[in-house]
């Protein structure tokens, strides 16, 4: 019999982490029925010690957010770049926000690529930055505005890789709240005060000093509140060393509350109010406040003190004012796109200032992408002139900031952000506007008009790639790779894509050249230890070797001394000059001065094996004999020893020698009978046994890696100096273990499984430190990165064999052979889980299907307020027309930027829609398309525009009971549909498509029209469910329309999600989370026999098992919902499926109720659920995509034993390692609903990153070392990705 564990029955969920001591309550002599089955479903097995239901899950961030909510720039680290750049001597860094990450970015000048120094989980929701330096520092500080409550100023530490926090204010409660200060922050251009405001009522100042000792300290808080007012914007203006002032947009709403008729609502005015902050009195108050245009939504500070005449820029609807206190308004209109509808006004969405020391000037950026440049002609603090001229237009940005080196970020909205170097700032003659020129006519003021070119003043340099918004995901081996692709819908409009996100690091290839034959293995070597580059990269074949130089190209050479005329099996610089080549039959020594040692093998012995280091070499020959060579004082090679092994070796490595040593200590032999041997190099005990290490299989191929001390860095943690030796076996596996540097005894042992091939290790150099290429049938890279060692595949094909190189056009490359191709690669990104590949859309992606016999896609795109394709082209062919092509430029300079140009012919265009974003049409409009794509060849064999107004809403395949056509493709459209003011539509329609040409087009068989908009599909027993508004219906296929066979009116609001397994239905509904329903074929009715009894927001859903479904709702959490045991048995044995019981109904509701199992807030709205395995032999995980482009895993524990460890640990952590934010990790993650039975591997990981003290303290306490922890860390890790 098993004993069943329950949870306690009343779990304080904020007390402990889940229910760690369990009280076993009832015996259970039933068969580990479906709970069990339905747990291995979720990842096999359900909680080692028993069932019950009971489902632990670990949860583990896969992608991190992607896209960005706010970016400040600053000097942070405080470091001086190289003096050249004399404008400013400390580089400067870019603080993004990404929901709940923070990352620090730096441009490289001299490559121009952005390189992430930092990401950091802050556990919170980050709503603003801000960024401060006090008078006479070198080094700025990062305040952040969360969902904490709490005020925190964090310091950039570049020794330790890590943010510090120096302060945490606490202020109120925490969440995202109207009166709860954080989403506004402002802070003083001398440093020497901030404001931090909510956006109703509250508005709190601090002062900003330092100490005795030069630490920075602050005030306590200073009110500003004032009741029933909205604050639209704040920001601090620039006076100099002046009493400091925040300006604000505000709105009173009191008189409108009190006042039933809405007059007062009609009349209320916005306010433009300065706050001044006493630093004498220490006291703020309420200087000013006056009227202010009723569009305003933004201001801009302008320098002050003796850089320029102080006051604000105010951005408006259509209109810049430039505001003061006591200064007249001056104001100049924002010059319109000439095909924006007159409905349509024109807002500033981002700005950023540059300052130079004799001029500034603003670049603002409008919600349809163009830049303008914004000038201030002035004379003291008179300002004469208001200047608006058009700059440039790129993708519409969250944030941009102006860098001092000539750079500008752009954090987009939606899609990739960019790196932009200034080719010019704007002198030439372009549309502009201006303050002096302002027309007022009777309708208003005179507008100016402008036509969008080409980049003129910026050049694109570098890409980061964003997934935001993941609209819908699925994952499937369409490829017939080792692993599947995860495909992903992103982006949104004109910057529209469909993604497929392999797991690993993306290369790009430099140069790929064809060799004579098939190459067996590559080497590259310098002349000298101390060059910088390579010299020769040396090719073995069968029977001959191959030496190109490197130079300005690489060409074969015959005077490099190296024999060509047999193969190779080692090739390295020995000594500081001399060089050495490896052949069957000998040792080739070639000195610097040309002279040639050679050794060669006694007898008709051959060498067989290889390893060696700088100053040592050891070669096995045939029959086992080990020969050990040592380099002298005067740079010879001479014989130390010889050994016999018991049989032949498999394979040889030496370590590395240690800094300031002249020999390393360790050999290690890889044997035929399954074990690896250390053997001693020293004088003392030559070639004798350290220690025997035995493995699974016999070893094909070994490498040493030694790991520098590090005491922080740019890397991140502190960690000793380590030896790892790292095996590959002829099983597929790779094996890693510690060498202690003292007594060479092996510890710490770790193994993974790389592929079907034996792993074939090589050193190769990644970011200037030591790392290792293993090939198997395909290439991994294991490195280290902020402190983790990471090992990662590669997206490439299988390499037979790969050196590191290094030329003066490639400073980090690797140089590899597969099949008779020699390649030259760099390996991008470090640090990212997946590369992806990007294929254009037309319009927003909704949802797709992967049409499974054919592996091809079928996509649905709409987009409200926008033109359909044929519209766009005819009006581009007018434009340019008009405005005549030679003006508007005709090449287009940058192809890469081109849209989905291949399919549209639109390769003549000048201006790329991916950029430029599509002209607006009027609100009402919708345009929308379906498509078949290719994802192999990344065609799309068929494009389908819906005429009319409507829009595709849903898609699913079907096979009808009368198998005439096969397949079909089913899709939900909607015609006029409106959502203001009132939600309204003209009809739906359920679209029924056939495939033809082979599958690659769609022929319409019929429509059939609806009363509400079909949200979901699905295929059930060879017909089709439909959600249509609130009713579930059942169709089947007619000759003109579908057919209903039976329908259910009685589900609450509207039906978002369909699943079905056996003869159950599983409905979600928009607002009430999910319903189990029965079909019952005999009596032909639809009921519900099960429901939730949580109101639940459904964003997203996904069947687990026969009674458990998974969900995740609009405020950021996943959660399961399953139907308890004894009621799903007690339905499946009732004859009448509990329909009885529903006839009776219970509280207007079904009769019975699900229970939700696991509870987890993501903090991100999730888009999509997918059950998946992403490796192979992995343990099936729930993978889910988020808004905000993260992607994400929950992996089902199979032990009680981890689930307790992994619980234990995680506490530790909530009090050794509190979030960086200020917010609680416990009441983080249950924001809504308590936290249950879901361990947060995000925070678990942070463990490596702690200093090496409090590691050993957290793993005493649970009675590890740190080591054991760490590779428990990494175990789970494997099984995910």
């Amino acid at each position: 019999p098993r004993i069943r564990w329950h949870p306690n029955a009343i779990q304080n969920s904020f007390s402990h982490p889940g229910p760690l001591t369990a009280t076993p309550k009832t015996l259970d002599l039933s068969p580990p029925s479906l709970a069990a089955a339905a747990a291995a479903a979720a990842g096999g097995g359900g909680g080692g010690g028993g069932g019950g239901g009971a489902m632990y899950l670990y949860s583990l961030t896969l992608q991190r957010a992607t896209g960005a909510v706010c970016a400040v720039i600053g000097s942070f680290s405080g470091r001086d770049s190289k003096k050249s750049n004399a404008a400013g001597s400390s580089t400067q860094e870019i603080a993004v926000a990404r929901g709940g990450t923070l990352d620090l970015l730096r441009p490289d000048p001299e490559t121009g690529r952005l390189r992430t120094l930092l990401s950091v989980d802050v556990f919170g929701a980050i709503r603003s930055l801000a960024q401060f330096r006090l008078t006479g520092a070198t080094k700025d500080y990062l305040v952040v505005g969360s969902d904490s409550g709490r005020l925190v100023i964090l310091e950039y530490s570049p020794d330790r890789n890590r943010f510090d926090k120096v302060h945490q204010e606490t202020f109120g409660k925490s969440g995202c709240r109207r009166i709860v200060p954080g989403q506004l922050l402002s802070v003083d251009p001398k440093g020497r005060a901030l404001c931090i405001a909510a956006l109703e009522k509250q508005k709190l100042v601090y002062v900003l000093n330092r100490d005795a000792s030069a630490r920075l300290t602050i005030s306590s808080p200073l009110e500003a509140h004032k009741s029933h007012t909205l604050t639209f914007a704040l920001t601090a203006l620039d006076c100099g060393f002046d009493n400091p002032v925040f300006g604000a947009i505000e709105l009173e709403y009191g008189d409108s509350d009190r006042d039933p008729t809405g007059q007062a609502a009609s009349h209320a005015q916005k306010l433009l109010t300065f706050y001044e902050l006493d630093l004498g009195l220490n006291h703020v108050s309420r200087k000013v406040s006056e009227p202010i245009d009723n569009g305003a939504n933004m201001l801009v500070t302008v320098p002050g003190g003796a850089d320029g005449p102080s006051g604000l820029l105010v951005c408006c609807d259509n209109f810049v004012l430039y505001r003061n206190q006591g200064h007249p308004e001056m104001r100049a209109v924002i010059p319109r796109r000439v095909d924006l509808p007159a409905e349509r006004g024109v807002l500033i969405v981002a700005a950023a200032t540059h300052r130079q020391k004799s001029l500034f000037f603003f670049l603002l950026q409008t919600e349809y992408g163009d830049i303008f440049k914004v000038d201030l002609d002035h004379h003291g603090d008179t300002v004469s002139e208001l200047r608006i001229k058009y700059f440039d237009t790129i993708p519409v940005a969250s944030a941009i900031c102006v860098l001092r080196s000539g750079f500008l970020f752009a954090a987009s909205e939606f899609g990739n952000h960019a790196l932009y170097q200034f080719r010019d700032i704007g002198r030439d003659v372009d549309v502009e506007s201006s303050s002096a020129t302002l027309m007022e006519t009777e309708e208003g003021f005179q507008p100016v008009f402008f036509q969008p070119r080409a980049l003129k003043n910026l050049v694109r340099i570098d890409e980061i790639e964003s997934l935001m918004p993941i609209m819908d995901m699925r994952i499937a081996n369409l490829f017939d790779e080792e692993t599947p692709q995860v495909y992903t819908a992103c982006g949104r409009g004109s910057r529209s894509t469909l993604r497929i996100l392999r797991p690993g690091l993306a290369i790009s290839e430099m140069a790929r050249s064809m060799l004579p034959a098939e190459p067996i293995a590559v080497w590259t070597v310098k002349k000298n230890i101390n060059d910088m580059f390579d010299a020769y990269i040396v090719v073995s074949f069968a029977n001959v070797t191959l030496v190109l130089s490197i130079g300005e190209t690489i060409e074969e050479v015959s005077d490099s001394q190296f024999l060509d005329t047999t193969h190779s099996l080692a090739v390295s610089l020995l000594g500081e000059d001399s060089l050495m080549q490896v052949h069957p039959n000998g040792i080739r020594h070639i000195r610097e001065d040309g002279r040639v040692n050679e050794w060669r093998t006694p007898g008709k012995k051959t060498i067989t094996k290889v390893g060696s280091n700088r100053l040592q070499v050891v070669i096995a020959l045939s029959g086992g004999e080990l020969i050990y060579f040592e380099m002298d004082m005067t740079g010879q090679l001479m014989e130390v020893e010889k050994q016999d092994m018991s049989g032949d070796v498999a394979c040889l490595a030496i370590a590395p020698v240690p800094e300031g040593r002249q020999r390393s200590r360790f050999l290690a032999v890889g044997s035929y009978d399954n074990t690896i041997r250390i053997l001693s190099l020293d004088p003392d005990d030559c070639l004798q046994p350290l220690s025997v290490q035995s493995v699974s299989s016999a070893p094909e191929s070994l490498l040493f890696l030694e790991v520098q001390a590090s005491v922080g860095g740019e890397d991140g943690a502190d960690y000793p100096a380590n030896l790892f030796l790292n095996a590959g076996l002829q099983n597929g596996v790779l094996f890693r273990t510690n060498v202690d540097m003292v007594t060479g005894q092996l510890s710490d042992t770790r193994s993974r499984f790389l592929g079907l091939r034996p792993p074939k290790l090589f050193p190769c150099i990644v970011s200037h430190r030591q790392a290792m290429l293993c090939l198997s049938s395909r290439p991994w890279l294991g490195y280290i990165h902020q402190g983790h060692f990471l090992l990662t595949p590669l997206s490439c094909d299988t390499l037979e064999s790969a050196a590191s190189f290094s030329s003066d056009q490639c400073s980090e490359g690797v140089v590899a052979v597969a099949g008779d191709a020699l390649r030259i690669f760099t390996i991008e990104r470090l640090g990212e889980t997946f590369n992806e590949t990007s294929i254009p859309l037309r319009y927003t992606p909704r949802k797709f299907v992967i049409l499974p016999k054919k592996k091809y896609l079928a996509v649905i795109e709409s987009d409200k307020g926008a033109f359909s394709a044929e519209q766009r082209e005819a009006a581009k062919k007018e434009c340019l027309e008009a405005a005549g092509a030679a003006e508007n430029g005709n090449g287009n300079g940058d192809q890469m930027e081109n849209g989905d140009g291949q399919e549209d012919g639109e390769e003549s265009n000048a201006l790329p829609d991916e950029q430029y974003g599509y002209p607006k049409a009027e609100s009402e409009k919708w345009v929308s398309c379906i498509r078949i794509l290719d994802p192999r060849s990344r065609d799309t064999t068929c494009l389908l525009e819906l005429q009319d107004n409507e829009a595709a809403v849903s898609i699913c395949t079907v096979n009808f009971h009368d198998k005439e056509h096969g397949t079909l493709l089913a899709v939900g459209t909607t015609k006029g549909l409106q959502f203001w003011p009132k939600r309204s539509l003209a009809s739906g329609f359920i679209h029924i498509y056939k495939f033809v040409n082979e599958g690659k087009s769609l022929e319409l068989l019929h429509k059939t029209q609806v009363e509400e908009v079909p949200l979901s599909l699905c295929q059930f027993q060879g017909r089709l469910l439909a959600g249509v508004g609130s009713v579930l219906r059942l169709y089947d296929l007619g000759k003109r329309k579908l057919l209903r066979k039976c329908e259910n009116k009685l589900f609450p609001r509207t039906i978002v999600s369909i699943h079905t397994y056996r003869d159950r239905i599983y409905v979600g509904d928009m607002q009430e989370s999910f319903h189990y329903c029965k079909y019952r074929r005999d009596e032909n009715q639809l009921y519900i026999f099960a429901d939730d009894s949580v109101p639940r927001w459904l964003t997203a859903a996904n069947h687990i098992d026969f009674d458990t479904m998974a969900g995740a709702d609009k405020f950021g959490n996943i959660y399961f919902a399953r139907l308890p045991q004894d009621l799903s048995d007690e339905i499946e044995e009732d004859p009448t499926g509990g329909k009885i019981k529903w006839e009776q109904g219970k509280l207007n509701g079904a009769p019975n109720k699900v229970e939700e199992i696991v509870q987890f807030h993501v903090g991100d709205v999730v888009t999509c659920l997918q059950k998946a395995s992403l490796i192979p032999g992995g343990g099936e995980c729930l993978i889910y995509g988020t808004v905000m482009g993260s992607v994400g895993a929950l992996l089902a524990f199979t032990s009680r034993e981890d689930v307790d460890f992994f619980s234990h640990l995680e506490m530790h952590l909530r009090q050794e390692h509190p979030p960086l934010c200020g917010r609680d990790h416990m009441a983080y993650r249950s924001a809504y609903f308590p936290v249950k039975d879901v361990i947060d591997g995000d925070l678990c990981e942070q463990y490596p990153a702690l200093p090496a003290d409090m590691q050993r303290k957290i793993a005493d306490e649970l009675d590890r070392t740190p080591g054991e922890i760490l590779k428990k860390l990494e175990d789970i890790r494997n099984k995910i990705i």
